[in-house]
């Protein structure tokens, strides 16, 4: 650059150590460093709030790149342009004086201007019989070109936080008219669970979103409404898989009763007589093999006997979502200590945890044996992991897991509101890789 020495203020200005770093930062440009002035501008403005500039000052570092001859900012061609008050203000959309000597206080403190003054202050060049510039007095860029590669990284960091933020609040969108809509659906159903109580969830997780927020702070109450709408979609699809059942036993119900075309009976009416039935078949010497094979048809199969006896469908149970890995332990960080090795990175693990807290909390194996099969194996972990977490709050954990069992097969309980609690109670914590 054009001064290998100190610079310092004219006037009353005082000199100070900040400016005398950013001298020496500024001397520090690699040969054959060269930027596009107008690129480079582009990314201090999308790297403004990391400089620490304002949009005012933006407007009078325009104006300065404006005076520079060339589009390419470089040692070889100069680094200082000299612009009288009057020219830089009228390129600074009118700016006053007092605004504009302000602001160029500002871009001086930032580090992306220097002041080089002449000995009373003027803005000039001097130059040779050739008209080339041999000395020149004025604002140095050469700040710029030596932090090119520091401002064009903020730039990209900010550019991709800006980037993030926006899907964020398009997840947290989608995931909040989701919720909405598919409560609403329950509601005009009259789908049995605790919408009231899913409701006033939903509503406090509505009240913590912020009115201007970063994505690391959307980023948890994302997780917890994405948790809230996992767990209403859970609800809604165990209510389709029981009216696919009970469609499934009246269309079977109605292919036996007419399954038979060489049946006179179809054609008489009858009465049921059930386990009556084989004894009259058995005690009728006239009952030939086409009574034999009615009677056979109008025994119900043993699988719809359970059916019609109002228990769940395993296979329904059995295809429950689970809830991700992370955000359980998240929401039960206890549950970590009992893990193989002391630590949780997968399912299986999980798994293996919740058989020695199910010992230790005295729940018997008959009562994890039926929450496994009606809740799910990693549900029931789950739930495992969950009473461990509340500890003294549970006063028989093996009734309660049974209690929470048959309410799961009844449509009556909710894991998620139970797990959106526990990582509210537990506040922040360190994330687990699922």
């Amino acid at each position: 650059m054009e001064s290998g020495y100190v610079t310092t203020p004219f006037g009353r200005r005082p000199m100070s150590l900040g400016m005398l770093a950013s001298q020496q930062l500024a001397e520090i440009i690699e040969p054959g460093m060269k930027r596009s002035k107008w690129k480079l501008f582009r990314a201090i403005c999308e790297a403004r709030p990391a400089l620490g500039v304002t949009d005012r000052a933006l407007t009078v570092l325009d104006a300065l790149l404006t005076f520079y001859p060339d589009d390419e900012i470089s040692e070889e061609k100069g680094l200082i342009v000299f612009p009288s008050n009057a020219q830089l203000s009228l390129r600074a959309r009118g700016m006053t004086p007092a605004t504009l000597r302000r602001h160029l206080a500002v871009l001086v403190e930032a580090g992306l201007i220097l002041r080089k003054d002449s000995p009373n202050g003027k803005r000039y060049a001097r130059r040779d019989r050739a008209g080339a510039i041999g000395d020149a007095f004025g604002f140095s860029v050469a700040p710029l070109l030596a932090r090119a590669v520091e401002i064009e990284s903020l730039a990209a960091q900010a550019v991709a936080d800006r980037e993030l933020l926006r899907v964020t609040r398009e997840r947290l969108t989608l995931c909040r008219r989701d919720i909405s809509k598919l409560i609403m659906t329950a509601l005009e159903e009259e789908i049995s669970g605790d919408w009231e109580g899913i409701s006033a969830m939903f509503r406090t997780l509505l009240a913590r979103i912020p009115r201007v927020a970063t994505a690391e702070e959307l980023a948890p109450l994302l997780d917890e409404m994405g948790l809230l709408r996992a767990e209403v979609v859970n609800m809604l699809e165990r209510r389709i898989k029981t009216q696919k059942i009970d469609a499934n036993e009246s269309q079977s119900e109605h292919h036996k009763q007419n399954s038979n075309p060489d049946s006179i009976h179809e054609l008489e009416p009858s009465f049921e007589t059930k386990q009556g039935e084989k004894a009259a078949a058995d005690n009728n010497p006239n009952a030939g093999p086409l009574e034999e094979r009615r009677l056979k048809q109008q025994k119900p199969s043993v699988g719809m006997s359970n059916r019609a006896g109002g228990a769940a469908d395993p296979g329904a149970r059995a295809s429950l979502k689970s809830f991700p890995l992370g955000l359980v332990l998240q929401a039960c960080p206890s549950i970590l200590d009992y893990g193989p090795g002391g630590s949780i990175g997968n399912w299986r693990d999980l798994m293996s945890a919740a058989v020695v807290v199910r010992s230790m909390l005295g729940v018997s194996p008959s009562a994890y044996e039926e929450a496994c099969s009606g809740m799910g194996p990693e549900n029931a972990a789950t739930v495992i992991a969950c009473i461990l977490e509340r500890g003294g709050h549970i006063n028989s954990p093996g009734g309660y897991l049974r209690d929470l069992t048959r309410r799961t097969e009844r449509g009556e309980f909710a894991i998620g509101p139970m797990l959106m609690a526990l990582v509210r109670a537990n506040g922040p914590t360190a994330r687990q890789a699922s």
